[in-house]
């Protein structure tokens, strides 16, 4: 049986660090479609182009981008066993989209990050991304932790930018949580928590989903 997971939440609730945390673990790719698109922005492609005026306005990238970029990276060998999503769906249209893509495969676990607004503002504005290796730390820092490298604010973790894609959030991905709630692989995770916490949550709310599943389909 594989192991398909969507990572839902806020900007800067740890969606990224979780899902790759959770997927090492496990042995499955963590797909992000935030890195595939920066990806693009920095090889200056159309889209990536496109993708940029979007992502520095605090603004979603269109449906029909995301939804090729996905479809082309679960078509891999190596996703075949299972996944983590991070960033993807979006949308109830990417849901729908994706709901798709997942015919003939195990059932998709769902996992909702849950993190109060005020503190996913101040942890934004508050971090920090090495310009070599990408590794997330925090302005306390100097330089990388990993790698040594400088640290640079991205453009679209000013608190202006971070507030505005709340409010696209909101409005925009907020009702997948209606869409997937009624889902017996649907499950909450407190993510006002230290990392460990939160990882540790997460992976109860997975087995918690998984024995769920098994018995529903009984």
């Amino acid at each position: 049986m594989s192991l398909n997971v969507i990572m839902l939440g806020p900007p800067a609730a740890g969606k990224g660090t979780q899902a790759k945390t959770f997927a090492r673990d496990h042995g499955i790719p963590h797909i992000s479609t935030g890195d595939m698109l920066r990806e693009a922005v920095a090889a200056k492609t159309p889209v990536g182009l496109a993708a940029k005026a979007l992502m520095d306005a605090g603004k979603l990238v269109g449906d029909d981008v995301i939804i090729e970029i996905v479809r082309g990276r679960l078509d891999r060998p190596d996703a075949r066993k299972g996944f983590v999503l991070d960033g993807f769906p979006r949308t109830v249209a990417q849901a729908g989209a994706l709901d798709g893509l997942m015919i003939g495969r195990d059932p998709l676990i769902v996992v909702e990050i849950i993190v109060p607004a005020e503190v996913l503002v101040a942890r934004a504005c508050g971090r920090r991304v090495c310009r070599d290796c990408g590794t997330i730390t925090t302005a306390a820092q100097a330089a990388c932790p990993t790698c040594g490298g400088k640290l640079e604010q991205r453009s679209d973790d000013t608190e202006a930018v971070v507030r505005e894609r709340l409010r696209v959030y909101e409005h925009n991905t907020r009702p997948l949580v209606d869409y997937y709630r009624s889902r017996p692989t649907f499950q909450p995770v407190d993510g006002n928590r230290a990392p460990d916490a939160v990882a540790n949550g997460i992976r109860h709310a997975v087995e918690t989903a998984q024995a769920t599943d098994v018995a529903h389909r009984r």
